[in-house]
């Protein structure tokens, strides 16, 4: 007998009893949306990870100057001022493995453009810092050697604050904005970053030379004037983050004076490292998710199982008769086990419509990242094809079996 044909008496015996097929096929409706919306869940946050990293930068280290103490008060992360430019300057030139080494100052405050104004932060720092920030510049330039050197009243900006200063559509190019009170002239706007771990808005944010905002804005005293507030530290594709971390802090501390076992002033932080750690965690999320769903499939396979032995039970006569016509076992074995594997089929492409809708569901209503990949769906058809297989195979088999003298007398 081709396998047509049984596919179409499979077909028919399924007709028969609809209501009982539907019902048979909804453990695994239920089994592979479910697997489907948990995979599509667990994605979507490893991609959220993805983009975060993307937006952060590769391969980041941040230094933050040490915590310090003040008429017996212990004050936070970067109080001591402890780090300078010239720090940066020597990881980047003693340290194989470091791309760049950007020097940082920060500041917040009020913005004027016109009669428009915004409150955001600003950095003074160099054109490494966009090449440890794998930021691009969309419009206009970057800083020039004269200006960083010489202070230099020109800004990049970002595109959020481009747009609360000028509004859509204008192009902040050449324009001039006020930074406490100080005149800058606006040479590019940086790419869009979006938003950061934590929830913060990369792009509202102005960028000018170190030593624009060391000498004319923040004001530091001549004393003070090579102390930074932080270095972002790039380093190359396929370097030992660990290693190159150990060598900053051995550097850092000589060229601090710390003495062996007193305590660093400075911080150290692999950002990457703590985001990929994320990334792995929402990947071992998204297995449980998929594992925990996966026993909605083997509950929907036991219900076909059962099904199709009640099926055997009720078609023995017509078994039979089959084989008294001259139906071999191997055809029986076949047409049972196409009808399990349809049901399976059936309800695994309506699962997988089911969960494709639950999906875009979550991420509307609840608000949650949602990743649909073809690999799901596919692993999710197969398993409940495979379940069809597995848990058809012995009701299957008990029809073949049947002698069909004894066949025929059953009632």
């Amino acid at each position: 007998m081709s396998l047509l044909a049984i596919l179409r008496i499979a077909l028919k015996a399924l007709r028969v009893n609809k209501l009982r097929s539907a019902l048979t096929m909804l453990g695994m409706i239920i089994g592979v949306a479910a697997v489907i919306a948990m995979i599509a869940i667990g994605s979507g946050a490893q991609e959220r990870v993805r983009e975060q990293i993307k937006g952060l930068g590769s391969n980041l280290i941040l230094v933050f100057p040490g915590s310090t103490t003040a008429s017996g008060v212990r004050l936070g992360a970067g109080a001591a001022q402890s780090l300078t430019e010239d720090d940066a300057g020597a990881l980047t030139r003693d340290i194989e493995g470091i791309v760049v080494a950007a020097p940082m100052l920060r500041g917040a405050g009020q913005v004027v453009a016109g009669n428009a104004n915004w409150s955001t932060q600003f950095f003074g720092t160099t054109n490494d810092y966009l090449i440890a920030r794998d930021w691009a510049v969309a419009a206009g330039r970057v800083f020039e050697e004269a200006e960083l050197a010489g202070a230099g009243k020109v800004a990049l900006i970002g595109q959020t604050t481009a747009e609360k200063l000028f509004g859509e559509g204008v192009d902040p190019v050449d324009q001039v904005i006020r930074v406490r009170k100080v005149p800058l002239t606006v040479i590019g706007v940086l790419a869009r970053k979006g938003q950061n771990s934590m929830g913060q808005d990369q792009d509202d944010i102005v960028l000018m030379p170190i030593s624009t905002a060391r000498n004319r804005v923040l004001g530091q005293s001549a004393g003070r004037q090579k102390r930074i507030g932080s270095i972002s530290v790039k380093t190359a594709d396929g370097a030992d983050m660990k290693v190159i971390e150990e060598r900053m802090r051995d550097l850092l501390r000589q060229r601090l004076r710390v003495q062996p076992g007193a305590e660093d002033p400075f911080t150290i932080r692999n950002l990457t490292e703590i985001l990929q750690t994320q990334e792995a965690a929402s990947r071992v999320l998204t297995l449980l998710l998929g594992a925990v769903a996966s026993v909605s499939l083997l509950v929907g396979g036991i219900g076909i199982m059962n099904i199709m032995l009640v099926s055997v039970t009720e078609r023995t006569r017509e078994i039979g008769l089959r084989m008294a016509v001259g139906a071999r076992g191997r055809d029986i074995l076949q047409q049972f086990l196409v009808e399990a594997i349809v049901l399976s089929l059936i309800g695994g492409l309506v699962g997988v419509a089911l969960g494709v809708g639950a999906s875009m569901m979550i991420a509307q209503f609840a608000g949650w990242n949602t990743s649909i990949t073809p690999q799901a769906i596919g692993l999710a058809v197969g398993f409940s094809g495979a379940v069809g297989v597995f848990f058809g195979f012995y009701p299957a088999r008990k029809a073949s079996r049947l002698l069909p003298i004894e066949a025929l007398r059953y009632e």
